[in-house]
């Protein structure tokens, strides 16, 4: 029989660590149902000694997500291992990550520990999480520069205490694909009890080789392979779950193993996340960039037209591309809406939410002639921010930019229930926009990002704008669209200033 590769989904905790992709609880538990759908098998849900909100957001995933694994993680301390079994508590099937770091700078310099010590401290952090679940996964930060001996001795050490899954991470992304996979294989080979326990791997993708160095791992044994939606993470980022996955189901000439990824939930879950994080997908990102699958030239297209298979190793249906155009108008029916929008993976929570977002299909539809899926995936992320708590609410926006004029914004927006306004010259009719809106909120905060990015093709296609802020230590993501720029640019502003406003994100991780 062919082995499983089980894929280890890290977006909600390692992907969060990004600078700006903190999300809040309900995000994080959107997340996690997409997941689901996809069948990813394990998902981080996140770090719950960090903050009371990091706690709640694991136990509200916890509660809700029954298909998948929920896993939390916990450094080799008592205590965090106590907060994470209490997250996990209604969780259908849980499981503990803890870590200790193995590599002499860490543990000279950071842990203040000797090779013991450490060997002490990771043999009671398994047992203490194996008084709240049998599912315990170890893993030697920094192994990737960690001496091979002593690799083989903590992890011997932690397979007797009862770990089932051993984590080989490349903590700082420095290792190569033949130096990574040898070394997994030389684990495997070396330690006493190595069948008792999968091994995964954790790479990150500093010198963009996250990717190449997981497949390494799974060629010399590794059949757990722990992954980001779109390669977020830190710095660099993560391994990309959707570059892992495609590349092992379509190679199964090479690997011995495959996932059990309902591949087709690839494209919806890429959306979804990039819409939450803000972190746009660059057009020619591997699997779900949005030129991943177009041809332009004309030897290309003519060879195509042909046969597929002459410029395409795998289908874009398959990852949950879709060619078909929304032909629903404006006299279309709410079923018709929901049907469409359930064959694109996208659950709305509520009827309430449902019916939001077809009022707001309505009112696109009165705006341009042909509407899109990726209309509609944009359509319902911007349905999800106006559910979520308003203290700002935009009411209009008037914008005078003409050719020797200095561009000119009047902002009218409800505050709190009341009605306040304010105007504003401006470098550009953005720049007007927001310095009026900060005219009459006065925020204070830094805005670090301002990014644009057209949905579809054509002058009428909608404007998908993201606004980073950042406030004592507090980074937020704002999203709009609209047909209007510029109105869709304010639309992210408010959006960031509710978030802002509402305390819901926590403090970014490392702050």
């Amino acid at each position: 029989m062919q082995e499983k590769l089980f894929i280890f989904d890290t977006t909600l905790r390692d992907g969060e660590q990004s600078p700006g992709a903190s999300m809040t609880r309900e995000e994080k538990v959107r997340i996690a149902k997409q997941l689901e759908r996809m069948r990813v098998d394990v998902i981080e849900a996140g770090f719950p000694a960090a903050s009371n909100g990091d706690f709640e957001s694991v136990k509200a995933v916890a509660d809700v997500i029954r298909e998948s694994t929920v896993c939390a993680l916990a450094r080799a301390l008592e205590r965090d291992i106590e907060r994470a079994g209490e997250a996990l508590a209604n969780a259908g099937s849980g499981r503990i990550h803890t870590f200790i770091a193995t590599s002499p700078i860490h543990m000279e310099k950071k842990l203040r520990m000797s090779p013991d010590q450490v060997v002490e401290q990771a043999v009671k952090a398994v047992k203490w999480a194996r008084k709240y679940t049998d599912d315990v996964e170890f893993s030697p930060e920094d192994a990737g520069r960690s001496d091979p001996d002593f690799l083989c001795r903590v992890l011997q050490a932690v397979i007797e205490a009862g770990a089932t899954t051993l984590n080989i991470p490349d903590t700082v992304g420095y290792n190569l694909p033949e130096q990574f996979g040898a070394l997994i294989g030389r684990l495997r080979e070396r330690i006493p009890d190595s069948d008792k326990a999968v091994f995964s791997v954790h790479c990150h993708n500093d010198l963009g080789l996250a990717v190449a160095n997981s497949l390494a791992a799974v060629l010399n044994g590794a059949r757990q392979v722990e992954c980001t939606i779109n390669g977020l993470g830190e710095r660099a980022g993560n391994a990309a779950l959707e570059e892992i996955v495609m590349a092992v189901r379509t190679r199964q000439d090479i690997f011995p193993c495959d996932t059990g990824i309902d591949t087709t939930q690839i494209v919806p879950a890429s959306r979804l996340v990039a819409g939450i994080t803000g972190f746009a997908v660059q057009p020619n990102k591997a699997i779900v960039g949005i030129n991943a699958f177009a041809h332009e030239s004309g030897i290309h297209q003519d060879g195509v037209l042909k046969s597929r298979e002459t410029y395409e190793i795998m289908r874009a249906q398959d990852v949950g591309w879709s060619a078909n155009r929304m032909v629903l108008g404006k006299h279309s029916g709410r079923n018709a809406f929901r049907a469409r929008l359930r064959e694109l993976g996208i659950e709305l929570e509520s009827e309430e939410a449902l019916n939001g977002a077809f009022a707001r299909f309505k009112d696109l539809a009165d705006k341009k002639h042909d509407i899109f899926d990726e209309d509609l995936h944009a359509l319902v992320s911007d349905e999800a921010a106006a559910l979520e708590p308003e203290h700002f609410k935009l009411v209009s926006l008037k914008v005078c930019s003409e050719t020797g004029e200095i561009p000119h914004a009047r902002v009218v927006i409800l505050e709190g229930g009341a009605e306040r306004q304010a105007e504003s010259d401006g470098s550009g009719p953005v720049d007007a926009s927001f310095k009026a809106l900060e005219a009459i909120v006065a925020s204070g905060a830094e805005l670090q990002l301002y990014s644009v990015n057209n949905i579809t093709s054509g002058t009428d296609a909608q404007g998908e704008v993201t606004v980073r802020l950042a406030k004592a230590g507090r980074i937020v993501n704002g999203q709009g669209a609209d047909t209007d720029i510029v109105v869709a640019s304010a639309k992210a502003y408010v959006h960031a200033l509710n978030k802002l406003h509402s305390k819901l994100e926590r403090a970014h991780p490392q702050v």
